[in-house]
């Protein structure tokens, strides 16, 4: 359903507000740089510091951008199940593919909570989930056999994860429990060249943010077999895949973007500070390595 590279976009900002017209300059450029589909709303696009008609609105215009181009799995996660829904129910109004729903994140619920969660979703909205693992950031963790049993329950409404756990033989207890058909995409640029190899189709990237054209390259290196020009070319972004994290996410990812584009800003929203210095100087050298100085 979902494979290659596809970005969770930034939220471009401008004096505090939305920066539409930015935004859908800026999916255009990623569409026209093989970008594979687009996540509008998620962690980079700092939903969490959204209002919630700021954040379908966001929703609204990446989907009218790309215009059936590419697919849009929007952002709809929240730490309160009827939120959730809502913010289910509008995407799909809007002509969203699919929801990325992450784990519930403050609240810590248990495996059992976490299945009724998600169970509560697929069944009171029929828009595809892709379920989102970062224990990282949430702290609860979406265990594996959580996952399979909701691939069993709901085969046809959750359709795959972005996994983020840093464990890659959840790969492989994936696809043994519910099948190869179970999309399965990184949450993480570094570790995108081994997931394919356990069965990841793709994966949902910061970086991609910032290179588009070259992630969309290695990703189709993955899917031809060609691991040598996917080892080369991940070699070549893997000094900017750590360097957008120098610094709290997305601060590094617009600092880096503002660089290539005059029509974007560096802009974040509080609690993100903006780039330090000494996280410039590791995305200035690394955008070089990746041939975009």
């Amino acid at each position: 359903m979902f494979s290659g590279s596809i970005p969770a976009l930034v939220t471009p900002f401008r004096d505090g507000a939305l920066d539409e017209p930015a935004f859908r300059r800026f999916v255009d450029w990623q569409i026209d740089n093989g970008s594979s589909a687009l996540v509008p709303c998620g962690t980079t696009g700092e939903a969490s510091t959204m209002d919630n008609e700021e954040h379908h609105r966001t929703i609204g215009i990446c989907v009218e951008r790309a215009a059936g181009r590419v697919p849009v799995i929007a952002g709809c996660g929240s730490n309160d199940t009827k939120t959730a829904l809502w913010h289910m129910q509008v995407s799909k109004d809007l002509g969203a593919d699919a929801a990325l729903m992450v784990a519930p994140y403050y609240n810590r619920p248990s495996q059992a909570g976490l299945l009724a969660h998600f169970s509560y979703l697929a069944e009171q909205c029929d828009l595809p989930i892709v379920l989102y693992n970062v224990p990282g950031r949430t702290v609860t963790d979406l265990l594996p056999e959580t996952v399979v049993e909701l691939a069993r329950r709901y085969p046809e409404r959750i359709v795959g994860i972005k996994d983020a756990s840093g464990d890659l033989q959840r790969v492989v207890q994936h696809r043994l429990g519910a099948g190869s058909k179970f999309c399965q995409l990184s949450g993480d640029d570094p570790l995108a060249l081994g997931g394919y190899a356990f069965g990841q189709v793709g994966c949902i990237s910061v970086t991609a943010n910032v290179a588009p054209k070259q992630c969309a390259e290695f990703h189709a290196a993955c899917q031809a077999g060609d691991f040598a020009r996917a080892r080369e070319l991940n070699e070549r972004l893997f000094p900017l895949h750590k360097a957008l994290f120098a610094d709290a996410s997305p601060s590094a990812t617009k600092y880096a973007l503002a660089r290539l584009h005059n029509w974007l800003t560096a802009d974040t929203r509080l609690p993100i500070a903006a780039c330090s210095d000494e996280a410039k100087k590791k995305v200035d050298a690394a955008m070089e390595v990746a041939g975009l100085a």
